[in-house]
């Protein structure tokens, strides 16, 4: 009788752990390489299934500098949530995940670069992002008005840059324990924000969040800013299950400045 009902539990702990894998959205390993270039960038890219005339958004997820290489692999994990459970269903999109080579970064500024001021040319891995931007443009059903960008730690420093250097095509950012250009305040005043920070950060003082958020809400902004008390380098993990963060996110739209 034991082994008969252990064997039966067996099989409904197989079936729901099957289920739940087939459930699993798949994410298509590439390689972006410019026409006459000799520069690649590695991604992975969730590619929803579409109808006739349907366009979705495009989220870009920028990972922390403890991710970067050429696995095209271990930058993934903690933007799961995104893209799993009951979002799968309610927030369809294509999410690209690019991957920074080590040594690399995604921002001209940063914890790494001991400024905090964006400089006039963009690093290897966000010209070649912005060039896979552009190219997704021109080949999937993707709406241009809804381009959202989120990252964390380094990838938060990257989330800020890429809409400040490219607040023209950029919808709405949500960065996770990063930093900005308080300086560029008000060429990302017309562009949503919800940032995100652990008030007990010690890699990335919370300050740098608060610093450019205050000079937004100086340029006439009213970015949405939460920080969570008592939680350190690790923002990413509350916030990426934040029920309201894709809500908030698929409501918005690219403004004109």
């Amino acid at each position: 009788m034991l082994r008969s009902l252990l064997s039966s539990l067996s099989s409904v702990v197989i079936l729901m752990t099957t289920t739940v894998l087939a459930a699993d959205p798949k994410l298509d390993a590439a390689t972006f390489k410019p026409e006459g270039s000799d520069l690649g960038l590695k991604y992975r890219i969730l590619k929803p299934e579409t109808k006739a005339g349907e366009k979705l958004p495009l989220v870009l997820c920028f990972h922390g500098a403890g991710e970067r290489g050429d696995d095209n692999e271990k930058h993934i994990g903690y933007f799961v949530p995104m893209w799993t459970g009951e979002n799968a269903t309610n927030y369809r999109a294509f999410f690209v995940l690019p991957q920074v080579p080590n040594n690399q970064l995604w921002a001209s500024y940063g914890w790494s670069t001991k400024t905090d001021e964006m400089q006039p040319e963009p690093s290897q891995t966000m010209s070649l992002t912005r060039k896979l931007v552009d190219e997704l443009l021109k080949n999937l059903p993707i709406d241009p008005d809804r381009i959202y960008v989120t990252g964390l730690s380094m990838g938060g420093y990257g989330t800020w840059e890429f809409g400040q250097r490219y607040s023209d095509i950029t919808a709405a950012i949500a960065p996770v324990c990063g930093g900005g250009d308080p300086r560029l305040a008000e060429r990302i005043k017309h562009i949503p924000v919800w940032a995100f920070h652990g008030d007990k950060d010690g890699v990335v003082k919370v300050t740098e969040t608060t610093k450019v958020t205050d000079a937004l809400k100086k340029a006439g902004a009213q970015p949405k800013v939460t920080i969570y008390e008592g939680v350190g380098h690790d923002s990413w993990r509350p916030a990426y299950r934040e029920k309201d963060l894709l809500k908030w996110m698929f409501a918005q739209r690219r403004a004109t400045k």
